[in-house]
């Protein structure tokens, strides 16, 4: 399925941090407070009108952009928002730190490069024995599984079975794993062999030397979490964004809408977008053959894996995910992709408030009904290998 990810450009909010530009950064989101009013004549009745009115209106401080930008989930975690007349910046930054807080801990138990994980003892008993998670990792596999049956199961957590064989990650190398080593991988990869157990809370991997990983799914479900946290807290309007997966809440300061950007699969780098979205209080999630690949022989090899195959998905350039939550944005933007436009437009239109556009690997662009006449389209994207 894949080993990650997209980048989003988000318009007017996301500072540079992650790579996304912030075209309307300088735009003024008020107009300037007038000069002060000349002092009063030189005269006994000025000086005691002056002393005796009331004092003059003072305008009210402009929004602020406070922003929190870490590292997590082997990505880039950016949260912003802006201050307003009863939340300054000493009062935000806290609420912002108790967000990525969540994030963190949803990342130890979801992890599989730590042995103590949830997900890393699940492995570990693969053929063995069921294991006990919480319940935030038994939502993501449910959910998991739930997509891996409504999209014939290209989307499948048991991916894992091929991690080492190709090198995307910080083990990057541009080479191609041996047919036969891909094949015997393959055939530990099927979702039917995850079985759980809800009245227990478990998760058994039915075939010994099976593998899964939540990384085509667990950032979405980490960026919902954190957008709880700061509603809870109290913040109306802002932006949560791992990586690829991106939610936005309320509006713009001056009451216009967010708008996200869709970045050109063969455009020249990340701030380089065909088109855009306004967005609000919906999720944004993109998978994109770009981000982590290598050319060989003119050919594009990329992170995300087809389990049918085992090799590079090759019916998308890119897919990039509208739906009401970054949990569900999450797990079909892969699915789509690997199924290409046609069946992954009919799974995008089978959910509920949910959209997509898709670049083809003939660099077509398709959109979903839910997004005509929303998105603005810039140009054509980039062709190219």
């Amino acid at each position: 399925m894949l080993l990650r990810r997209a980048a989003l450009v988000l318009a007017c909010l996301v500072a540079p941090a992650c790579n996304i530009p912030e075209p309307d950064r300088g735009a003024p989101l008020a107009s300037p407070p007038p000069p002060p009013a000349p002092p009063p004549a030189a005269s006994s009745t000025g000086s005691l009108l002056a002393r005796l009115a009331p004092p003059a209106p003072v305008s009210p401080a402009q929004p602020t952009r406070v922003s929190l930008s870490e590292k997590a989930m082997g990505t880039h975690i950016l949260l912003a928002t802006y201050t307003t007349p009863t939340l300054d910046e000493l009062v935000i930054r806290p609420k912002l730190e108790k967000a990525l807080a969540e994030i963190r801990r949803l990342e130890s138990l979801m992890t599989t490069w730590r042995p103590d994980s949830e997900i890393s003892r699940v492995n570990a008993a693969a053929g063995d024995k069921p294991v006990v998670v919480g319940p935030e990792a038994l939502s993501v596999i449910e959910k998991s599984l739930w997509m891996s049956q409504r999209s014939e199961g290209v989307f499948d957590i048991s991916f894992e079975a091929m991690h080492g064989l190709w090198k995307f990650d910080q083990d990057h190398e541009e080479t191609i794993p041996a047919a036969a080593a891909v094949s015997a991988a393959r055939k530990l990869i099927d979702y039917r062999k995850i079985k759980l157990d809800a009245a227990k809370s478990t998760v058994f991997l039915e075939k010994a030397g099976m593998r899964m990983s939540l990384g085509g799914i667990a950032k979405g479900y980490a960026v919902d979490a954190a957008t709880r946290v700061l509603r809870a807290e109290g913040i109306t309007s802002f932006f949560v964004q791992a990586g690829g997966d991106l939610y936005v809440q309320g509006k713009k300061p001056d009451g216009s809408a967010w708008r996200v950007g869709v970045r050109d699969p063969r455009g020249r780098d990340e701030s380089d977008y065909f088109a855009l979205l306004e967005i609000e209080d919906h999720a944004f999630s993109t998978a994109g053959d770009y981000e982590r690949s290598f050319l060989k022989d003119g050919k594009r090899y990329h992170h995300i894996i087809d389990p049918r195959t085992g090799y590079p998905a090759t019916a998308s350039r890119s897919v990039t995910i509208w739906a009401r939550d970054a949990f569900t944005a999450d797990a079909v933007d892969d699915a789509v992709f690997i199924l290409g436009p046609e069946k992954g437009l009919k799974l995008v239109e089978s959910l509920d408030d949910c959209g997509a556009v898709i670049v083809d690997d003939h660099n077509k662009v398709w959109v979903s009904s839910r997004l005509q006449g929303k998105l603005h389209t810039l140009r054509a994207p980039t062709d190219g290998p």
